[in-house]
């Protein structure tokens, strides 16, 4: 038997895998509703952005760095650590078996948000988001291949899930969804030191979290 790790994983390997077809969006309507930015939450996104530049300041940032100066006030801000809502960090997929061929795929989601409160399954809950993250210098498309690894076990339990994948500084939402040949669109690419990059990176996280209750 032979067993791939998902950080392994090249994104050719990943579609010829699993089927995956690429689409691209310039838009994240109609999949999501925006609400306005209101002016303390402008104010917080701009403490986030003043905290995280001075990491960035001092060199290249670490992929924990990522989560604790950027992804954690971003995903509090954005509502996604009240109930029924929980975040799960590095958590072990189970065993990925690929049919007609003797492989394994073996993993870590970097962070997984539920919600606790749609059971799809025994000790299963709706996956809302799927972040994995990268380090400052890194692009964040390097992280593409383990995000669709674990969105396609996901998606043996519902049909669409978004994706996030990030270095802090680049925001790359992916929205996925099930078939037989797994569709997964690119939507625009945000960066968080643009303001209006910013405020509609909060928009989408809402709008998602708002999408799963």
């Amino acid at each position: 038997m032979t067993v791939l790790r998902t950080r392994d994983l090249s994104l050719r390997e990943v579609h010829d895998l699993f089927r995956f077809q690429r689409q691209y969006s310039n838009s994240f309507l109609p999949l999501l509703n925006f609400e306005d930015v209101t002016l303390a939450e402008q104010q917080e996104l701009i403490q986030i952005q003043t905290y995280f530049d001075y990491y960035l300041t001092e060199g290249e940032t670490s992929e924990g760095q990522v989560k604790l100066v950027a992804i954690s006030p971003l995903l509090k801000l954005a509502g996604y650590y009240q109930p029924p809502i929980q975040i799960k960090v590095e958590d072990a997929i189970a065993k990925i078996d690929i049919k007609d061929d003797d492989t394994t795929i073996t993993g870590r989601l970097d962070l997984l948000a539920i919600n606790r409160s749609k059971p799809i399954g025994t000790h299963t809950f709706l996956w809302i988001l799927l972040i994995e993250t990268k380090k400052g210098l890194a692009d964040p498309l390097a992280g593409l291949p383990q995000l669709l690894t674990y969105a396609h076990k996901g998606l043996a339990n519902q049909k669409p899930v978004w994706g996030l994948t990030t270095n802090g500084v680049r925001y790359q939402f992916v929205y996925i969804q099930a078939g037989d040949s797994p569709i997964y669109q690119l939507m625009p690419t945000l960066n968080l030191f643009e303001s209006e990059d910013a405020a509609q990176l909060l928009q989408v996280l809402k709008s998602i979290l708002q999408g799963s209750i």
